[in-house]
């Protein structure tokens, strides 16, 4: 008799993988950590090989593990396609995502992506705005999700990941090094304020270079080496880099990506959320799910 492999137990390895441990796998699939261990246990043991190496400090795949990843992906998009085309309720209509124009990449293609797949009748409608102004079209009802940068989180809101918040300029730049600091702040920047309270505060004197109500023309001043700015880490703008200043910068207090969701009962945004949850909490499958 041919033998079958236990899709949940797939699922979990799987979700290991993407997240390099067992803890944050378990989180994601809303299990316990110890019933994780014990499907990848089950599957190790009808496979007879082991799929993960333990010995060091973090979870990796042994070449078994390698080998059964690709098939594993493979077997799990076919079983959740089918239960998608033959049990899935169709939706229509338009979800409204509000993002920060600087951390639209490198998550939200794969959300859109992946929702879009979910959800083929669902139009969706991204909305790039600074964080204050999406605060305020949420709270007028204007957007169904929003995702925001902020140093703390809203009572409504759930905070997905924190980031540090990094000086920037041109690539091989010398900006940072001239005084006063010449910066470069859009006017609604949520940003803005904390920095230069902190360059006060640390006594460095600064020139606002640019102060523009278009995020293109700060990243065009940085890029040139006209001024310097602020941003998250993985979210740099093209033809800038992290500054090594030795100090001679304040350090910046870390900053939140938040989540809020404004019909917590609807559906499609519930669906949205989970899968934007899921990007953020495994950042290494985001490449997969776009070239899936």
């Amino acid at each position: 008799m041919p033998r079958n492999l236990d899709l949940t137990a797939l699922r979990s390895f799987v979700s290991v993988a993407d997240a390099g441990g067992v803890t944050r796998a378990a989180g994601m699939l809303n299990l316990t950590q110890s019933a994780v261990s014990m499907q990848l246990k089950r599957l190790e043991e009808s496979l007879d090989v082991a799929l993960l190496d333990r010995s060091a400090r973090t979870i990796a795949l042994t070449p078994a593990g390698e080998q059964l990843l690709g098939y594993a992906r493979s077997m799990l998009k076919t079983n959740d396609e089918i239960l998608k085309r033959l049990t899935a309720t169709e939706f229509e209509g338009e979800l409204r995502l509000g993002v920060p124009h600087d951390i639209i990449y490198p998550v939200v293609p794969a959300v859109l992506k992946r929702f879009a797949a979910d959800f083929p009748r669902m139009q969706v409608r991204l909305i790039s705005a600074p964080t204050r102004k999406l605060l305020e079209m949420f709270g007028r009802g204007e957007v169904d999700l929003i995702l925001t940068t902020e140093e703390d989180c809203g009572p409504e809101g759930q905070v997905l990941v924190e980031l540090p918040l990094l000086w920037i300029g041109a690539l091989n730049g010398n900006a940072w090094r001239k005084q006063p600091l010449p910066v470069a702040f859009c006017s609604n920047c949520i940003f803005r304020g904390g920095v230069l309270q902190a360059l006060n505060e640390r006594q460095v004197a600064w020139s606002m270079a640019v102060d523009s109500e278009l995020d293109n023309a700060v990243e065009a001043a940085v890029s040139a080496d006209l001024a310097v700015h602020v941003a998250l880490e993985g979210s740099l703008p093209p033809h800038t880099e992290i500054i090594d200043h030795g100090g001679a910068l304040p350090e910046l207090p870390p900053q939140n990506i938040n989540l809020y969701v404004l019909r917590p009962e609807d559906h499609a945004s519930v669906a949205m959320a989970d899968i934007i949850r899921q990007c953020y909490a495994t950042p290494r499958a985001v490449p997969q799910l776009l070239t899936a």
